[in-house]
């Protein structure tokens, strides 16, 4: 029997998802068998859905082999190899907000699992002796928004378990962090608009579709678009997300006629192939280029007030330029 007992670092999370972080190499079958039969909370047996707390003592009834096997090597490798790529925008022992190229998925999928900004950063925490790997951690920290592959700028990084679970309910509650986008786009925008749109996402083609309005169907999204310059036929906008749907301010935008400069979904071909001769855009003018806190909770309380930016990638500054200040 091993005893665990339950610190800052492992709670308010589900029986279930600590186990399966706890034993990395058991599946989730293997899970939810071990928590039927092998474990006990203070004591007694527990659910799967249960949330620990700090303080509690979970004991794991697992034979020693059996629970080396659950494990993880006692070394963890490197997870990539091309080098960081992400630059770091601000740091501290809570957070780190980082500026991400376009190009670099935020996690990985079925085209790439290792060269991913979430492994980047990893590799970056643990060679700055911010994050310490243990074989029997279940703490790693994670991004709490995501960004297209195409889609540069800001994302956010929890570096401990409070921090990670505080930076979540934030994002959730829409209040305290507000979130802004750079796009240029095809057409001109001449004054602020609140978009609110029901859409519904086609997973087989990986685009979403905005509704009819009034639909009881699908998921709300809603953007503010503001025009910064418009110069002919172009507008560079600032896109504010209320919600944060998939492609959220890429359907938005074409759906009022202005389709963003590269967007390979929702764009015009036409445009695109020009502004790839043109240029070199290989993908969409989006950028997240701003965050702003304000009514944070106290554990955040230090940031009321504070506003970061991320600097446009130089092809993207390229076309800022010549489609809008020459």
């Amino acid at each position: 029997m091993i005893e665990i007992n339950i610190g800052e670092e492992q709670q308010e999370q589900r029986l279930d998802r600590f186990l399966k972080k706890y034993l990395p190499q058991a599946s989730l079958g293997h899970i939810y068998k071990i928590i039927r039969t092998k474990v006990k909370v203070n004591g007694k047996k527990a659910k799967p859905e249960q949330y620990l707390k700090m303080g509690d003592v979970l004991a794991l009834y697992l034979p020693e082999d059996v629970l080396e096997g659950f494990l993880r090597p006692e070394q963890e490798p490197r997870r990539t190899k091309g080098g960081r790529r992400f630059s770091v925008v601000y740091e501290d022992e809570n957070l780190l907000l980082v500026n991400k190229p376009g190009g670099l998925l935020t996690h990985g999928d079925q085209t790439e699992k290792k060269n991913t900004l979430v492994n980047q950063v990893l590799d970056y925490l643990v060679e700055t002796g911010a994050y310490r790997f243990s074989r029997t951690g279940t703490f790693v920290p994670a991004p709490v928004n995501r960004l297209d592959r195409n889609t540069s700028g800001l994302v956010i990084f929890g570096k401990n378990n409070l921090a990670l679970q505080c930076l979540n309910r934030m994002i959730r509650s829409k209040e305290s962090i507000g979130k802004f986008y750079l796009a240029a786009a095809k057409g001109e925008l001449m004054e602020e608009k609140v978009l609110r749109s029901v859409m519904e996402k086609d997973h087989d083609k990986n685009r979403i579709r905005i509704l009819e309005e009034g639909s009881a169907d699908g998921r709300i999204m809603e953007t503010i678009l503001r025009p910064i310059s418009c110069k002919n036929g172009y507008s560079l906008v600032e896109a504010q997300l209320v919600t944060g749907r998939t492609h959220q301010i890429r359907a938005h935008m074409a759906s009022e006629g202005l389709p963003i400069l590269g967007d390979p979904k929702y764009g015009r071909p036409g445009v695109n192939k020009e502004m790839k001769e043109r240029f070199g855009l290989k993908g969409q003018f989006l950028h997240a280029w701003r965050l702003t806190f304000q009514d944070c909770p106290e554990m955040f309380g230090y940031l009321n007030g504070k506003e970061f930016t991320a600097p446009l990638p130089a092809v993207l500054e390229k076309i800022r330029k010549e489609l809008f200040e020459e």
